[in-house]
């Protein structure tokens, strides 16, 4: 009987199960059968697997076919102080399983200990019923579509939350709202390359239960980062119950058709069952030592700020990460992924960070996966795991510098320097590793943290509906209000506030890197300055359709410098670039000197890359009159000052010319 591969594997004549724990003494796998849900009357069988090779236990059952509702159920030393903690009342999903069903419906029945999790006895309350349970699932290994095979330097990437960002779009079928059907809305992927992007970076879309915390107090966590299967796709974002395979696949296909790649947001750094209070849903139950780094005292060590860190030294996690994200590309045709506080990857047992960890090698080297696009988020909870520019060669990463030098730029709080490392495809960070420009994900907004509209209309986080006393969230945003917290009917404060958007868009996508935007930015959406809405499903998260003069206009906006971006090889080059390609010049009528890089005060810059593109930037709160060089002349090609870029005057400008530049304003010109 083979051992390998894991999770449950239909046939004609039944399934074979196979599960690994090292620590069980008895593993038997629970047939469930009965009322759809997990709260109706429900009948189990439990058969023992016999078969116990290389710390996993397997089995055949004859008759078992595909639909089949199913948990383990472990047997084995309860001992919380050395993290082992076997609990056969507890049915647990399958780590591998690629279909889940239910949620968790009472706390105290998902929990695996009584009085105290460390010293007390293990619950004797059956948790079948209360919890979720795996699907025996058959998957058709028929060729995939082709994909769309982006360059990395012509990627432009939008991150988007599957059910906020469809829920409120009035084009899509409302039965289709918030789901991988509403995502594949022919409405929704028109937009999607109306704004230039050619991949959507899907928050997590894995099999998902709420953390210990939330279940509480009654919440939800939205964004989707704390895993219970990770194989499997989230089943409530489909449109029709118990069709999420089918439909993700198909919203998959449909994009592609589009030129558009999907990249999947995926969290192999925790799970969902919290620290050693919390629930008994999966892993803790199967073998806690074989996924989770505990400390001495059997208790979890959190580098990840959610109560439990999984084990990135660990065979069980290596090998279960790795087939993961394998049949999210081989199943379902996946371009690349997004991996969420990537360092704990490198870490260890939460030890030092190693860019030449087993793990971090592992995806890297692997046939499949190695052809991917691999985006590191180059940080965790801790100082140690702050890696920005510190992942291997074959990973790019969301590049939180960029993020800070913008912000600071365009709230006149920034100086130039930076943001000239910034602009050019931060090479301080990427050469000497050998990656390319585009290794850098260059971002100004993201889920976590204000939207582009707050960023500019907010100076403190108002998270108050979160349920955490506005304690949640980071207070360091880099932030600015123009003189009125929250929204306002000001016109001056209005306009002030779209012209900085639309400023800090054109730096975005102008800048040589990866661009990301944030879905629903182009729309001007507000969550009302909440910085941290990860609990919030309702009208604070999701994207606002409605057709208003601001959100067309920005839209159109974010359109326009997306075509220039893409119509110029010059601006989504794939190499650093050299000396003589770029000349940083003094709005005075000069090249930049050493001491200006130095002035504390300026803020104005202007490049002129390769010798045709001359991009002036000025985030002072006054005009400011900028000579042109005097070897070349320029016509203007976008001008933040319009509400859709179109320069208000089009007229070619000779060399030499001194030109006003307006508060807050990016003027780009192109050599004549």
């Amino acid at each position: 009987m083979p051992v390998f591969p894991l999770g449950a594997h239909p046939d004609e004549h039944g399934t074979r199960f196979a599960v690994a724990t090292t620590s069980a003494e008895i593993v038997e796998v629970c047939l469930v059968d009965g009322a759809d849900g997990v709260d109706g009357d429900l009948t189990e069988k439990r058969v023992e697997l016999g078969e116990h090779t290389f710390g996993v236990w397997h089995g055949y059952l004859r008759g078992v076919r595909p639909g089949q509702r199913y948990g383990f159920r472990v047997h084995g030393p309860y001992r919380p102080w050395q993290g082992v903690r076997a609990n056969p009342h507890k049915i647990l999903v399958d780590p591998y399983a690629k279909r889940i069903t239910g949620r968790v419906t009472d706390f105290v029945a998902a929990r695996g200990w009584s009085g105290d999790p460390m010293s007390g006895e293990p619950s004797t309350v059956d948790s079948l019923g209360h919890v979720p349970l795996s699907v025996v699932t058959e998957f058709d290994d028929g060729g995939l579509p082709p994909r769309p095979d982006v360059p990395w330097s012509d990627t432009v990437i939008q991150e988007l939350h599957v059910r906020g960002y469809t829920l409120r779009h009035p084009e899509v079928p409302p039965q289709d709202r918030g789901t991988y059907r509403g995502l594949a809305h022919p409405a929704v992927v028109e937009h999607l390359a109306r704004i230039g992007v050619t991949a959507v970076e899907l928050l997590p879309v894995t099999a998902i239960a709420d953390e210990p915390p939330l279940l509480e107090r009654g919440a939800v966590n939205y964004w989707g980062y704390s895993t219970l299967g990770f194989l499997a796709p989230h089943a409530g974002y489909a449109s029709v119950p118990g069709q999420e395979c089918t439909e993700f696949r198909s919203m998959v296909d449909t994009l592609h058709a589009a030129g558009i790649e999907v990249i999947l947001d995926i969290v192999p750094n925790h799970t969902c069952e919290g620290g050693v209070g919390g629930t008994t849903l999966s892993f803790r139950g199967l073998d806690a030592p074989a996924y989770y780094s505990l400390g001495g005292n059997g208790r979890d060590a959190d580098i990840t700020g959610t109560g439990n860190t999984l084990d990135a030294g660990s065979p069980t996690v290596i090998r279960l990460v790795c087939d993961a994200l394998r049949h999210w590309v081989l199943a379902y045709g996946v371009d690349g992924f997004r991996v969420d506080l990537a360092s704990v990857l490198g870490r260890p047992r939460s030890g030092p960070f190693s860019p030449d960890s087993a793990l971090l090698t592992a995806i890297a080297q692997d046939p499949t996966l190695s052809r991917c696009k691999l985006i590191a988020e180059p940080w965790d909870a801790t100082g140690e795991g702050y890696r920005v520019g510190g992942f291997p060669v074959a990973w790019s990463e969301w590049n939180g510098r960029y993020r800070d030098a913008v912000r600071d730029f365009w709230r006149g709080q920034g100086g130039v320097a930076e943001l000239a490392s910034r602009l050019t495809g931060s090479s301080d960070l990427y050469r000497d590793s050998g990656r390319r420009p585009w290794a850098s994900v260059n971002f100004v907004t993201a889920h976590d943290g204000f939207t582009l509209r707050d960023l500019v209309s907010y100076e403190h986080k108002h998270n108050e509906g979160n349920g955490e006393d506005n304690r949640d969230g980071t207070d360091d945003n880099r932030s600015q209000n123009f003189g009125v917290e929250g929204d306002t009917d000001d016109p001056v404060v209005l306009s002030d506030r779209l012209g900085t958007a639309r400023a800090m868009l054109a730096t975005l996508l102008l800048s040589i890197g990866t661009p990301m935007l944030l879905g629903g930015d182009e729309r001007w959406r507000t969550q009302g300055g909440n910085n941290n809405a990860y609990c919030r499903d309702d009208e604070t998260s999701w994207v606002d359709w409605a057709s208003t003069s601001e959100s067309e206009a920005l839209t159109a906006f974010t359109a326009r410098v997306a075509a220039l971006r893409r119509e110029s090889p010059v601006l989504h080059r794939d190499q650093f670039y050299v000396e003589g390609e770029v000349l940083w010049w003094h709005p005075s009528g000069r090249p930049m000197q050493d001491g200006d890089w130095h002035d504390g005060g300026m803020r104005t810059l202007v490049v002129l890359l390769a010798d045709y593109w001359l991009l002036m930037m000025h985030a002072g709160p006054g005009p400011v009159d900028c000579a042109l060089p005097t070897d070349h002349g320029f016509e203007p090609v976008l001008d933040t000052t319009t509400s859709d870029g179109l320069p208000a005057d089009p007229s070619p400008v000779e060399p030499g010319t001194t030109v006003p530049l307006p508060p807050r304003s990016v003027l780009l010109l192109r050599s004549t």
